[in-house]
């Protein structure tokens, strides 16, 4: 069994920052891509942005510049930085991983239960 358990939401002014993290635990392999994504009330979950095994970086237009997606491959961890926070930045943000679980010989893709981040004053 693989779990992804996401951190560090919670309630900001705008103009704040937070950073999330996402930890995979279990039978854990490997990880190859790893993303954040937001669903804001009444809307669709939408990326927020990626990051491959190597480092490479993509971002939402909405975020960039404000949001920094990083990750910690000794930790099976994936963080969010999230800077100069506005109002419409507010959801519920899931992480998810493609992995390699033991057992298996390919990667499946696992998401969080989610975190809620709240931008208001």
């Amino acid at each position: 069994q693989v779990q992804l358990v996401e951190s560090g939401g919670g309630l900001v002014q705008p103009g704040g920052s937070l950073r999330l993290s996402c930890a995979a635990s279990g039978s854990v392999i490997s990880i190859n891509n790893m993303a954040w994504y937001r669903q804001a009330p009444g809307k669709q979950r939408e990326l927020v942005a990626g990051i491959t095994l190597v480092g490479t970086t993509n971002y939402a237009d909405s975020v960039k510049g404000r949001f920094t997606i990083s990750r910690d491959n000794a930790k099976n961890t994936v963080y969010l930085q999230m800077n100069s926070l506005k109002p419409e930045d507010t959801a519920v943000y899931y992480c998810n991983a493609d992995i390699v679980s033991r057992g298996t010989s390919y990667f499946a893709r696992y998401w969080g239960k989610g975190t809620l981040v709240t931008v208001s004053s």
